[in-house]
């Protein structure tokens, strides 16, 4: 009997890939990180290949560790970095240009060019695949790849040139070019996808200037994705599932009941609300989105993205070296006063929802003398919560209220970030006892389509807390350091 499922997990910093055993449990991870490319201000790249290669080792490297056969292997899920978009040569597969990163905003002036020619433009658009005209979501960046690729909209129109999302073009390799799909959630991120009638859409695909014959099939989560070619990983493997990173968090959070809510703090933050078969449409500029869709079923959910969370302690590490690692931010978080007067508005690369603002840019507020390294990254911390907040109102506006939230990623270590986000919230975090849980998520989605799990209902019962944060900060206290962080916005905002 085969034993294990292994789950790829291709993320914006690295590619990760984690043995999970028939129980559920994480056996193993390996994880491998890549270049990021940022040739102009704005512009966001990563290099198809590396993308390709760091999956492909990592499945290698965890097989040989452990010494498995293909047989060994019960099915792969692959999940994803999202909007990220590639177009490549349908025979060849080598990619037209580098893979144009979800972050990327380089599209800001022709989205803007659109709504300004038709101000019906952005309603049309929500109604049809609930999000918004922005230079996140794919459309625009194939429109500019067929555009500033030479000879590229030519071949395009030829029948030449594929475009798939990161799962997309991982399933075109692994598979040696004979399956060009992807799943409906992954899909439903593009901007071209009408979520009510789960097709592509004409009018988008004339909008945008797009070829439909380039656009991979859509299936469901968890489907028949193919197999494996023989040679990468020693024998055919199935490959069982696709969603995106923040719809297979959701599924690993156990968020199957309309009202539970994951938010994810990687890169960036995504706060994902389950609101069950109904598609809420957003009157607060939150994107209604598919949670997942499973024999054909669609479950709906309403989410707010936030660009920069776990980006800007890279940054502080990175950019302007206040720390050499990572987790010295809470060290330091702890050792000054919550309210110290310092406010960090990280739009590094325009701000997300719910303001929606590409050409807003980053900014310190309120350095004194007194101000050292302590104060600026508690306040980076610090944004990452506030914009949490923007996200939990604009909700609340919408009429709905996560009644807790369960939260994962690589910064909920953090437990003075955790407790001050359940301040700020004035609601309950509930920490995951696995920190992989969009990895899990899809292992568990390859598992269900697999039959190792029988139902949402037992994969909903391997969730389990790690730890509860509830809030402690008095609600005058919470207003106020809120009050403070929105005058910090407005400031940035173009």
């Amino acid at each position: 009997m085969s034993r294990y499922l292994l789950a790829i997990d291709q993320g914006t910093t690295s590619s990760k890939v984690l043995l999970v055993n028939r129980l559920g449990r994480i056996e193993d991870m390996v994880q491998h990180d890549f270049m990021q490319h940022y040739p102009h201000p704005g512009w966001v790249e990563h290099n198809p290949d590396d993308l390709w290669q760091t999956v492909l080792s990592g499945c290698r490297q965890l097989m040989q560790e452990h010494q498995l056969n293909a047989s060994d292997i019960i099915g792969i899920g692959i999940t994803n970095q999202r909007e990220t978009s590639l177009v490549w040569d349908r025979q060849s597969g080598e990619p037209v240009y580098k893979a144009i990163v979800w972050q990327d905003r380089r599209t800001a002036d022709y989205c803007q060019q659109l709504a300004h020619q038709d101000p019906t433009l952005e309603a049309q658009l929500q109604a049809r695949t609930g999000l918004l005209l922005d230079p996140y979501f794919s459309a625009s960046k194939i429109r500019w790849l067929l555009d500033n690729v030479e000879h590229a909209r030519n071949r395009a129109e030829a029948g030449e040139l594929l475009f798939g999302t990161v799962d997309s073009y991982l399933l075109w390799k692994l598979t040696g070019g004979r399956r060009h799909a992807t799943d409906a959630t992954n899909a439903s991120r593009t901007l071209l996808f009408n979520i009510h009638d789960q097709q592509w859409d004409p009018f988008l695909l004339r909008l945008f200037g797009i070829p439909p014959d380039m656009l991979p099939q859509v299936l469901d989560c968890a489907a028949d994705f193919g197999t494996t070619q023989p040679n990468w990983l020693g024998g055919e493997i199935p490959i069982l599932a696709m969603a995106g990173d923040q719809q297979a968090a959701l599924v690993g959070q156990g968020c199957f009941k309309s009202g539970m809510a994951k938010s994810t703090y990687g890169t960036g933050c995504f706060l994902m609300l389950n609101t069950g078969n109904r598609a809420l449409n957003s009157r607060h500029r939150l994107l209604t989105t598919l949670a997942y869709r499973l024999n054909g079923q669609v479950t709906f959910a309403l989410e707010g993205s936030i660009f920069m969370a776990g980006a800007t302690i890279q940054w502080l590490r990175d950019g302007v070296h206040f720390i050499q690692q990572a987790d010295e931010s809470e060290q330091l978080a702890c050792i000054v006063p919550i309210d110290h007067g310092v406010t960090l508005v990280p739009a590094f690369t325009g701000l997300g929802a719910p303001y929606w603002d590409p050409d807003a840019r980053g900014a310190i507020l309120g350095l004194t003398r007194d101000t050292g390294i302590g104060e600026i990254v508690s306040a980076a911390l610090q944004s990452v919560c506030y914009q949490t907040k923007d996200l939990q109102k604009a909700m609340e506006a919408d009429g709905v209220r996560p009644v807790a939230l369960r939260v994962d990623g690589g910064m909920v270590v953090n437990n003075w970030l955790m407790q001050f986000l359940a301040d700020m919230l004035g609601a309950p975090v509930q920490r995951s006892q696995h920190k992989e849980t969009t990895a899990l998520g899809i292992a568990y989605l390859a598992g269900l389509q697999a039959g190792v799990f029988d139902s949402l209902e037992h994969i909903d019962k391997l969730w389990q807390s790690d730890r509860e944060f509830r809030p402690l900060l008095p609600k005058q206290e919470r207003d106020k350091l809120y009050q403070k962080w929105q005058e910090a916005v407005k400031r940035v905002q173009t």
